[in-house]
Parts: C-alpha cells; structure tokens; sequence
C-alpha cells in the first residue's frame, strides 16, 4: 500500500485570511492566475490581494485562464509571471485556473525549457504554488495533476510532471453564489472521482478510508446539489470538502475509464468536463465487482446503477454524435495504462454499452 499527500490543507470560513501569513510566506512576489471573471464576483480575488498586501507581497494577476487551459494560456502564463519577477504561484478558481497555476509554476521554474518540456518524463521541481479553489469537483487542490488542452491533438492531456501545492486554502463562502450549472458540473466531477478511485486497480485501504468518506459525505450534499435544498454556507463547506476529498482519491489511483472517454466530447463537442465524465459512470460502475459496486452505491445512497445514471442524466444531460463517441472509445481502448487501472476486462462489447449514453 501507499500513500502520499504533501500539500498542506486548510478548510474553513476566512480561510485566506487565517492563513495569510503561510501563504505570504511562500514568496515575495506572487504571479495569480485565475479565471476572467468568477473570481472578481466572488470576492476571492479581492481576500487574496488583501492577505497579500498585509504581508507586504507584490502580486501580479492573470486572468486570461480559459476553461479546460491550453498550453498556450500555461506559456502566456509562464511569460508574464517572468516578466514581472513572480517568485510562486497562487491558483485561485475552479480546477482550470487551478491546473494552469501547476503547469505555469513548472514552466517559470524551468524557465529556458520549450512548452514540450510539460509531456517529458525528466524529473524536474516547480515553483512554490498555492492553491485556492472555488468550485466543488476538480480537486485540483490536492492532486499533482494538471491536465491542459492540447490543441495539435484535438484532446485534453495530462501533463507527465505531478506539481502538488505547497499548501490549499479552502473557503466554502466563495461557493455561495456560483450559478447552480457550475455547482451541478463539479459535484459530479467529484463523485466521478470517487467512483473511479473505488473502482480502480490501485486502490488500498488507504485510498478507500478517503474514498468512502467521500461518498458519504457526497450522499449528504444530494440535495443540495439536484437544487432541492438551498444551499447553505455549512452545506457549502461540505461540498467544498467532498471535492478534495475525491481529490486526494485519484492523487493515490487516479483516473480511469469515464475520463479518458470524456476528452475527446469536451475538446469537439464544448461539453463541460463535468457532464462528460458523469455520463460514463453508471454503466462503469455496472460490470464492477457486486460486493464493491454494492458498497460504492449504499456509501452514496443510490439503490442501483440505473437510479444513479438517471440522477446525473437529470442534472447533467448529455447528447453526443455517436461517432465521436466511438472514436473517443477506440482511443481509450489503445491506451493499456488507462485499462490497466481497471480492475474487470474492458471489452469492445462493454466498452460499446459504457458508451451508450444517448
């Protein structure tokens, strides 16, 4: 077994504020990099250039972060944190801003490396980088991944060096007035998470202590989340606290099947990387174990696979062109590491069912 979280992990209300002293400390000029807008209505913008200022750090802010980022928004990044001497990182939004601070924090410490350097294998260190999220599903706060849009292949790659954050600051206030689509796309792109790490080769006991709290916890937040309930400032934590739980998850087995099928519908189609990764996750979930399916579907409080798809369909419907569907498959069929982490034969016969989702 193993187990391995070097990020240091805050959670609560005020959050930035409490710690502005560690996140100051990580450097003396800070390159932030967020998204174009949310993060100005929220307020998080403005709580972390005051943390800032109280500690006497200058800051640099670029927010051209597009969602699902390119490499070339992580070079433009890179670029402009050199230019004005950024010293480390701050990413502060949902897991886009997020994955771009990982890859521009490499790529400003690696600064005479080309963009190609992000998919090589050398080992290689990143800047100090801090990590504020905003949305409830990425994770990013807590995994090394970051994963960018690659436009010379049509797809979303993830970036071959893991970057953990230094430290992630969580605050479920910035969560409040998010619309209800942003909310609904990133809860299902954490129980994705937690479903993928529980159906996953690599899974241990460690994995599954974070796994099924994860779920529960997720189980609590349905309401909320399908807009039954309104969503509360402690219901908000909660949710905010689901999501990097299921991101310590795939930071121990990572992803498997559903992501890899879901890139190519968010590259062609413009399908948000929530929605797309939800549509695989019943009927991946369906060929699983029956003791371990059982478990994963008591832990969230659905009582079958079919009521689990349905609920997501509901919330996060998604249509797609059935032969970009098929390429999607063929393309994850020819990737063994992605089948390797599944823990049943992927045959083209349930790869043809796992697809279906129209």
């Amino acid at each position: 077994m193993k187990f391995y979280m070097p990020t240091r992990l805050y959670s609560e209300n005020n959050c930035i504020e409490k710690h502005s002293a560690e996140l100051a400390s990580l450097g003396t000029h800070a390159l932030i990099i967020t998204g174009r807008s949310s993060s100005k209505r929220n307020g998080s913008l403005d709580d972390v250039i005051s943390a800032l200022k109280r500690h006497s750090v200058k800051y640099t802010v670029f927010d051209r972060t597009e969602e699902n980022p390119s490499v070339e928004t992580v070079m433009a990044a890179r670029d402009t944190g050199l230019g004005c001497g950024a010293d480390f990182v701050i990413g502060l939004g949902g897991g886009s801003p997020l994955d771009a601070a990982k890859a521009a924090a490499l790529m400003m410490k690696n600064k005479e490396k080309p963009w190609e350097f992000m998919y090589e294998t050398s080992p290689a260190d990143a800047l100090p980088l801090a990590a504020i999220p905003t949305t409830c599903g990425t994770g990013s706060e807590v995994t090394g991944v970051a994963v960018l849009t690659r436009h010379d292949m049509k797809t979303k790659v993830s970036v071959k060096h893991k970057i953990f954050p230094d430290i992630a600051l969580i605050d479920g206030k910035y969560l409040l007035d998010a619309p209800r689509k942003i909310i609904v796309n990133t809860a299902i792109d954490a129980l994705a998470h937690l479903i993928e790490s529980a159906i996953n080769t690599s899974a241990d006991t460690y994995s599954d202590m974070i796994v099924f709290a994860g779920l529960t916890d997720w189980g609590k937040c349905r309401a909320y989340i399908d807009g039954s309930a309104e969503l509360t400032a402690e219901a908000a934590q909660l949710l905010m606290n689901t999501s990097s739980l299921a991101g310590m998850s795939i930071a121990q087995t990572g992803t498997t099947i559903p992501h890899s099928l879901s890139y190519m519908l968010t590259y062609s189609a413009g399908i948000p990387h929530g929605a797309a990764v939800g549509a695989f996750q019943s009927k991946y979930l369906k060929y699983a174990d029956t003791d371990r399916k059982s478990a994963v579907l008591s832990a969230v409080g659905f009582k079958d696979t079919d009521e689990l798809g349905s609920f997501i369909s509901s919330l996060a419907p998604v249509t797609a062109d059935r032969k970009l569907l098929e390429s999607s498959a063929e393309s994850v069929l020819r990737n063994q590491a992605k089948l390797d982490l599944c823990p049943y034969r992927i045959t083209e016969s349930i790869m043809s069912d796992i697809i279906d989702i129209i």
